[in-house]
Order: C-alpha cells, then structure tokens, then sequence
C-alpha cells in the first residue's frame, strides 16, 4: 500500500470550507480559539460509521465540557448526511467532502485494504486541531486506519481531553 499525505503532531491542519447536512457552510477557521476533533468516515448509514458517530453523540457532553467541538466528514452527499443525522439522532457536525479535496490534504483518502483486497477509499481518521485566534489549525493528535468499535473511549482515555 501507498501512503500518501500523513499528518503529525505539529503539523498545520488543512483549512477547509464544507457544507453541512443542512448545507451550511462550515470552516475550520468557524473553530478559531478552540479545539476540534476531526474525524473522516467512510460511509453514512454504514455499520462502524454509526458506532462512531454514534459514541462521538453519546460522549458530546464530555467533549463540550472540555472545549473539544467534533466533527465528521465523509464524501457523503448532505442529503445522506441529513438522514444519517436524523436516523441516529445524532449531536456530532456532519460536513460533505464529495470531491475527496479535504480527505485527501489530510491523507484520509487512498490505498487501504478492504477485506484482504487493495482499494482506493476513506481511511478511518481522527485529528485533534488546535485553531488559533486567526483561524489557522495545528494538529495535537493523529490517528489514521482508526477502529470505529472503541475509538471514542481510546480518545477519552488516551488524548488530553
């Protein structure tokens, strides 16, 4: 497998500008001041993208307690993202990446296997941004090639949140 774009601790997180499930625009620089997860997912409605998004909901309230917004994207059209929002009840900002340009500068799109098979897709994801007062984000954690079961409590235990 190829790797491609692998951001680490230090590095400045990519600025991006993506629509909601409610197609507002969101941007990394709407976080200035504050810290953010920032997790990819490959699919809206899908088996471990619902544990994630759905441990992310349950845990909102201690994220929010420390400051830490969340936030999910996925190459997933709003309209899918609104469902998946509304099937799941979920409290987590659902952003739309469908050209892949986001996933890609952060290196959450390429070569991963799939059940013993090399394709192209979403790699499994997770950052923790840091956004400055101007609106520019540096990455404190990175994971990539994330287990959906368990990743929530992993971060709440093992990331200073």
């Amino acid at each position: 497998m190829t790797d491609s774009i692998r951001l680490e601790t230090g590095d400045t997180a990519p600025a991006f500008e993506l629509l909601t499930d409610q197609h507002e625009t969101v941007s990394l620089a709407d976080f200035k001041g504050s810290r953010v997860i920032v997790y990819f997912y490959p699919r809206a409605n899908t088996p471990g993208c619902t544990t994630e998004a759905c441990d992310f909901t349950e845990n909102f309230d201690q994220f929010d307690g420390a400051g830490v917004k969340v936030i999910g994207i996925s190459p997933d059209k709003p309209e899918a993202l609104a469902k998946f929002r509304a099937d799941h009840d979920l409290g987590v900002e659902l952003l739309s990446d469908p050209t892949k340009d986001t996933l890609e500068a952060y290196g959450a799109f390429g070569e991963k296997k799939n059940y013993g098979k090399v394709v192209q897709g979403v790699i499994r994801s997770t950052f923790l941004i840091t956004v400055d007062d101007a609106g520019r984000g540096t990455v404190e954690q990175a994971q990539y090639n994330v287990k959906a079961t368990g990743h929530v409590d992993r971060i709440l235990r093992d990331w200073d949140i």
